[in-house]
Protein backbone atom coordinates (compact mmCIF):
# COMPACT_ATOMS: atom_id res chain seq x y z
CA UNK A 1 0.00 0.00 0.00
CA UNK A 2 1.81 3.54 -1.40
CA UNK A 3 1.09 5.83 1.33
CA UNK A 4 -1.02 9.38 0.60
CA UNK A 5 1.71 12.57 0.89
CA UNK A 6 0.32 16.25 0.33
CA UNK A 7 3.26 17.89 -0.96
CA UNK A 8 2.74 21.87 -0.71
CA UNK A 9 5.12 24.64 -2.25
CA UNK A 10 6.48 24.89 1.73
CA UNK A 11 7.11 21.04 1.58
CA UNK A 12 9.28 21.87 -1.37
CA UNK A 13 11.28 25.04 -0.68
CA UNK A 14 12.51 22.90 2.19
CA UNK A 15 13.08 20.00 0.60
CA UNK A 16 15.13 21.97 -2.59
CA UNK A 17 17.25 23.78 -0.21
CA UNK A 18 17.88 20.81 2.35
CA UNK A 19 19.42 19.27 -1.04
CA UNK A 20 21.43 22.22 -2.04
CA UNK A 21 22.89 22.24 1.52
CA UNK A 22 23.27 18.73 2.20
CA UNK A 23 25.27 18.28 -1.01
CA UNK A 24 27.25 20.90 0.49
CA UNK A 25 28.25 18.73 3.48
CA UNK A 26 29.40 16.05 1.55
CA UNK A 27 32.95 15.39 0.07
CA UNK A 28 32.49 15.20 -3.77
CA UNK A 29 35.85 15.16 -5.06
CA UNK A 30 36.46 17.82 -7.66
CA UNK A 31 33.65 19.86 -6.53
CA UNK A 32 32.75 22.72 -4.07
CA UNK A 33 32.03 21.68 -0.66
CA UNK A 34 32.34 22.24 2.98
CA UNK A 35 36.41 20.12 3.03
CA UNK A 36 37.52 22.96 0.20
CA UNK A 37 36.68 25.74 -2.78
CA UNK A 38 37.34 25.31 -5.94
CA UNK A 39 37.23 26.28 -9.84
CA UNK A 40 37.26 29.30 -8.77
CA UNK A 41 33.97 29.32 -6.62
CA UNK A 42 33.03 29.21 -2.88
CA UNK A 43 31.11 27.13 -0.91
CA UNK A 44 29.32 30.67 -0.26
CA UNK A 45 28.58 31.10 -3.65
CA UNK A 46 26.32 28.11 -3.46
CA UNK A 47 24.99 28.82 -0.30
CA UNK A 48 23.65 32.12 -1.61
CA UNK A 49 22.75 30.87 -5.14
CA UNK A 50 20.37 28.14 -3.13
CA UNK A 51 19.09 30.87 -0.87
CA UNK A 52 18.23 33.13 -3.78
CA UNK A 53 16.35 30.68 -5.78
CA UNK A 54 14.57 28.50 -3.06
CA UNK A 55 11.69 31.29 -3.71
CA UNK A 56 11.24 30.71 -7.25
CA UNK A 57 11.72 27.37 -7.62
CA UNK A 58 9.14 26.34 -5.08
CA UNK A 59 6.46 28.64 -6.34
CA UNK A 60 3.72 26.98 -7.86
CA UNK A 61 2.20 28.88 -10.47
CA UNK A 62 5.18 28.93 -12.81
CA UNK A 63 5.92 26.72 -16.23
CA UNK A 64 9.47 24.34 -16.08
CA UNK A 65 10.58 27.16 -18.81
CA UNK A 66 9.92 30.48 -15.86
CA UNK A 67 10.85 28.22 -12.58
CA UNK A 68 14.85 27.66 -14.44
CA UNK A 69 14.64 31.04 -16.13
CA UNK A 70 13.94 33.08 -13.09
CA UNK A 71 15.82 31.16 -10.83
CA UNK A 72 19.47 31.48 -13.35
CA UNK A 73 18.44 35.29 -13.21
CA UNK A 74 17.94 35.57 -9.76
CA UNK A 75 21.29 33.60 -8.95
CA UNK A 76 23.24 35.64 -11.61
CA UNK A 77 22.17 38.86 -9.56
CA UNK A 78 23.36 36.82 -6.24
CA UNK A 79 26.67 35.44 -7.33
CA UNK A 80 27.46 36.93 -9.94
CA UNK A 81 28.13 33.16 -12.43
CA UNK A 82 26.89 29.87 -13.03
CA UNK A 83 27.02 27.95 -9.65
CA UNK A 84 24.00 26.25 -10.36
CA UNK A 85 22.16 26.16 -14.15
CA UNK A 86 22.42 21.84 -14.12
CA UNK A 87 20.79 21.75 -10.69
CA UNK A 88 17.68 23.89 -11.95
CA UNK A 89 17.48 22.30 -14.89
CA UNK A 90 17.11 18.85 -13.02
CA UNK A 91 14.44 20.27 -10.10
CA UNK A 92 12.87 22.40 -11.98
CA UNK A 93 10.44 19.47 -13.76
CA UNK A 94 10.65 16.66 -10.99
CA UNK A 95 9.46 20.33 -8.53
CA UNK A 96 6.68 20.59 -11.30
CA UNK A 97 5.64 17.03 -11.44
CA UNK A 98 5.81 16.86 -7.25
CA UNK A 99 3.30 19.76 -6.89
CA UNK A 100 0.54 17.74 -8.14
CA UNK A 101 1.80 14.27 -6.71
CA UNK A 102 0.25 12.54 -4.10
CA UNK A 103 2.53 8.97 -3.73
CA UNK A 104 5.40 7.87 -5.01
CA UNK A 105 3.46 5.94 -8.00
CA UNK A 106 1.71 9.38 -8.85
CA UNK A 107 4.70 11.36 -8.91
CA UNK A 108 6.44 8.77 -11.95
CA UNK A 109 3.61 9.39 -14.14
CA UNK A 110 3.26 13.12 -13.60
CA UNK A 111 6.73 13.50 -14.29
CA UNK A 112 6.26 11.75 -17.75
CA UNK A 113 2.87 13.84 -18.25
CA UNK A 114 5.28 17.25 -17.20
CA UNK A 115 8.39 16.08 -19.33
CA UNK A 116 5.60 15.42 -22.51
CA UNK A 117 3.90 19.10 -22.28
CA UNK A 118 6.82 20.90 -22.02
CA UNK A 119 6.25 23.27 -24.60
CA UNK A 120 8.20 25.75 -27.32
CA UNK A 121 8.17 28.64 -24.56
CA UNK A 122 9.88 25.99 -22.21
CA UNK A 123 12.23 25.78 -24.61
CA UNK A 124 12.92 29.30 -25.19
CA UNK A 125 12.96 30.45 -21.89
CA UNK A 126 15.88 27.36 -21.09
CA UNK A 127 17.78 28.59 -23.55
CA UNK A 128 18.01 32.42 -22.30
CA UNK A 129 18.83 30.62 -19.25
CA UNK A 130 21.78 28.64 -20.67
CA UNK A 131 22.82 31.93 -22.66
CA UNK A 132 22.37 33.72 -19.12
CA UNK A 133 24.30 31.60 -17.11
CA UNK A 134 27.14 30.85 -19.77
CA UNK A 135 27.84 27.45 -18.60
CA UNK A 136 31.81 26.20 -19.24
CA UNK A 137 32.02 24.38 -22.36
CA UNK A 138 29.10 25.72 -24.15
CA UNK A 139 29.84 25.58 -28.07
CA UNK A 140 27.96 26.02 -30.89
CA UNK A 141 25.38 23.11 -32.29
CA UNK A 142 24.47 22.35 -35.80
CA UNK A 143 21.28 21.65 -34.20
CA UNK A 144 18.63 23.43 -31.97
CA UNK A 145 21.59 25.84 -30.82
CA UNK A 146 20.56 28.18 -27.78
CA UNK A 147 21.80 31.21 -29.14
CA UNK A 148 19.07 30.62 -32.48
CA UNK A 149 15.54 30.77 -32.86
CA UNK A 150 13.87 27.44 -30.63
CA UNK A 151 10.84 26.41 -32.51
CA UNK A 152 10.86 23.11 -30.54
CA UNK A 153 9.37 21.54 -27.29
CA UNK A 154 11.54 21.28 -24.30
CA UNK A 155 11.06 17.81 -24.61
CA UNK A 156 12.34 17.67 -28.26
CA UNK A 157 15.22 20.10 -27.23
CA UNK A 158 16.74 17.76 -24.86
CA UNK A 159 16.17 14.81 -26.82
CA UNK A 160 18.05 15.50 -29.44
CA UNK A 161 20.70 16.57 -27.03
CA UNK A 162 20.44 13.40 -24.54
CA UNK A 163 23.69 11.84 -26.28
CA UNK A 164 25.93 13.79 -25.44
CA UNK A 165 24.53 15.24 -22.06
CA UNK A 166 23.74 13.52 -19.39
CA UNK A 167 20.96 16.59 -17.77
CA UNK A 168 19.25 16.04 -21.57
CA UNK A 169 19.46 12.62 -20.94
CA UNK A 170 17.02 12.50 -18.11
CA UNK A 171 14.60 14.77 -19.80
CA UNK A 172 14.44 11.95 -22.30
CA UNK A 173 14.61 8.91 -19.91
CA UNK A 174 12.11 10.16 -16.95
CA UNK A 175 14.87 10.78 -14.99
CA UNK A 176 15.67 6.70 -15.44
CA UNK A 177 19.48 7.80 -13.21
CA UNK A 178 18.05 9.55 -10.30
CA UNK A 179 14.59 7.58 -9.74
CA UNK A 180 16.18 3.83 -10.43
CA UNK A 181 19.60 4.21 -9.19
CA UNK A 182 20.27 7.54 -6.82
CA UNK A 183 17.56 6.78 -4.42
CA UNK A 184 18.16 3.77 -4.16
CA UNK A 185 21.83 4.26 -3.73
CA UNK A 186 21.78 6.89 -0.66
CA UNK A 187 18.65 4.74 0.78
CA UNK A 188 21.11 2.07 1.10
CA UNK A 189 24.31 4.16 2.08
CA UNK A 190 21.70 5.86 4.56
CA UNK A 191 21.00 2.75 6.13
CA UNK A 192 24.36 1.07 6.33
CA UNK A 193 26.39 4.25 7.75
CA UNK A 194 22.97 6.84 9.22
CA UNK A 195 25.35 9.42 8.46
CA UNK A 196 23.61 11.64 5.16
CA UNK A 197 27.42 13.10 4.53
CA UNK A 198 27.96 9.79 3.70
CA UNK A 199 25.32 8.41 1.57
CA UNK A 200 25.30 11.51 -0.41
CA UNK A 201 29.10 10.96 -1.36
CA UNK A 202 28.20 7.30 -2.07
CA UNK A 203 25.88 8.84 -4.95
CA UNK A 204 28.28 11.10 -6.33
CA UNK A 205 30.75 8.42 -6.47
CA UNK A 206 27.95 6.15 -8.13
CA UNK A 207 26.81 8.35 -10.98
CA UNK A 208 30.84 9.26 -11.24
CA UNK A 209 31.59 5.78 -11.63
CA UNK A 210 28.33 4.92 -13.94
CA UNK A 211 29.13 7.35 -16.85
CA UNK A 212 31.26 9.69 -17.89
CA UNK A 213 30.58 13.22 -16.65
CA UNK A 214 28.92 14.95 -19.32
CA UNK A 215 30.38 18.55 -17.88
CA UNK A 216 33.74 17.03 -17.85
CA UNK A 217 33.18 15.72 -21.90
CA UNK A 218 32.44 19.43 -22.99
CA UNK A 219 35.25 20.77 -21.21
CA UNK A 220 38.05 18.30 -21.78
CA UNK A 221 37.25 15.39 -23.70
CA UNK A 222 36.15 12.06 -23.84
CA UNK A 223 39.28 10.40 -23.32
CA UNK A 224 39.83 12.55 -20.03
CA UNK A 225 36.20 12.12 -18.94
CA UNK A 226 36.79 8.26 -19.31
CA UNK A 227 39.77 8.35 -17.33
CA UNK A 228 38.12 10.21 -14.27
CA UNK A 229 35.19 7.27 -14.14
CA UNK A 230 37.89 4.68 -14.04
CA UNK A 231 39.36 6.81 -11.28
CA UNK A 232 36.08 6.75 -9.50
CA UNK A 233 34.93 3.58 -10.02
CA UNK A 234 38.59 2.37 -7.89
CA UNK A 235 37.79 4.90 -5.31
CA UNK A 236 34.23 3.96 -5.21
CA UNK A 237 35.23 0.58 -4.30
CA UNK A 238 37.06 1.08 -1.39
CA UNK A 239 34.45 4.10 -0.42
CA UNK A 240 31.53 1.47 -0.84
CA UNK A 241 33.29 -1.47 1.04
CA UNK A 242 34.28 0.47 4.32
CA UNK A 243 32.80 0.10 7.81
CA UNK A 244 33.85 3.60 8.61
CA UNK A 245 34.71 5.98 5.69
CA UNK A 246 36.01 8.33 7.71
CA UNK A 247 38.96 5.90 7.10
CA UNK A 248 38.46 6.88 3.63
CA UNK A 249 38.46 10.46 3.75
CA UNK A 250 42.06 11.10 3.54
CA UNK A 251 42.00 9.14 0.10
CA UNK A 252 38.89 11.60 -1.03
CA UNK A 253 40.49 14.30 -0.45
CA UNK A 254 44.14 13.48 -2.37
CA UNK A 255 41.97 12.76 -5.25
CA UNK A 256 39.82 16.01 -4.76
CA UNK A 257 43.04 18.18 -5.04
CA UNK A 258 44.24 15.99 -8.16
CA UNK A 259 40.76 16.82 -9.76
CA UNK A 260 41.33 20.27 -9.06
CA UNK A 261 44.90 20.45 -10.16
CA UNK A 262 43.82 19.36 -13.61
CA UNK A 263 41.20 22.02 -13.04
CA UNK A 264 38.93 19.07 -13.66
CA UNK A 265 34.86 19.36 -12.10
CA UNK A 266 32.60 16.61 -12.59
CA UNK A 267 29.83 18.51 -12.10
CA UNK A 268 26.66 16.59 -14.04
CA UNK A 269 27.41 14.21 -11.11
CA UNK A 270 27.10 16.84 -8.28
CA UNK A 271 24.02 18.13 -10.16
CA UNK A 272 22.51 15.08 -10.06
CA UNK A 273 23.27 14.39 -6.44
CA UNK A 274 21.63 17.47 -5.39
CA UNK A 275 18.58 16.34 -7.64
CA UNK A 276 18.27 12.61 -5.93
CA UNK A 277 18.15 14.82 -2.43
CA UNK A 278 15.72 16.70 -3.71
CA UNK A 279 13.34 13.61 -4.25
CA UNK A 280 14.38 11.83 -1.32
CA UNK A 281 13.36 15.00 0.75
CA UNK A 282 10.10 15.32 -1.18
CA UNK A 283 9.12 11.47 -1.59
CA UNK A 284 9.99 10.10 2.24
Amino acid sequence: MTMAIKITPHLIANAYHTACMAELQALKPGNVHMFADGHGMTIDDFIRSADATVAVMSQPDVTVGERVLYSVSATQKAVGQNTNLGILLLCAPLIQAALCTEDRQSFVNNLNKVLKQLTIQDAQHVAKAIVLANPAGLGESSQYDVRGKIEVTLFELMRTAQNKDRIAWQYANNFKDILSFGLTRYAEALAKWNNRAWATTAVYLGFLSQQCDSHVIRKHGSSLAMQVMREAQAIELIYMAADNVKLVQQKLLGWDNSLKKRHINPGTSADLTVATLLLHEVLN
